[in-house]
């Protein structure tokens, strides 16, 4: 988490339309490593595009594997959360069981 706050310091990871993805690269994971919090309220992330992060996605990935396994799951979830439709399930989604059903989509 310190590694995660400290590469926040650096510039925010708030993307806009309400998501943030902080990363960090730090050998306290033994293996690549994304969490998924929703915000119904939102989160003041420093969005340049003055958003709350609803839909915050946490990466972390060993140091070893830091540039290729990094930028992989950043990809694929960038993508998929181009997606308004996609953002909507998550937002929208009942429970946990719902929540992991629509991140499954996620290739």
């Amino acid at each position: 988490m310190r590694t995660a706050l400290r590469r926040e310091e650096q510039g925010t990871t708030g993307l806009g339309e309400e998501i943030a993805i902080p990363h960090a690269k730090t050998d306290a994971v033994s293996a690549p490593v994304v969490a998924f919090a929703r915000s119904d309220a939102g989160i003041e992330w420093g969005s340049l595009d003055g958003t709350r992060a609803r839909l915050v996605f946490m990466i972390a990935v060993p140091e070893a594997a830091a540039g290729d396994e990094h930028l992989r799951i950043l990809a694929l979830l960038s993508r998929k959360l181009m997606d308004p439709a996609f953002r909507e399930r998550l937002t929208t989604a009942a429970d946990a069981r719902a929540i992991l059903a629509v991140l499954s989509e996620i290739e």
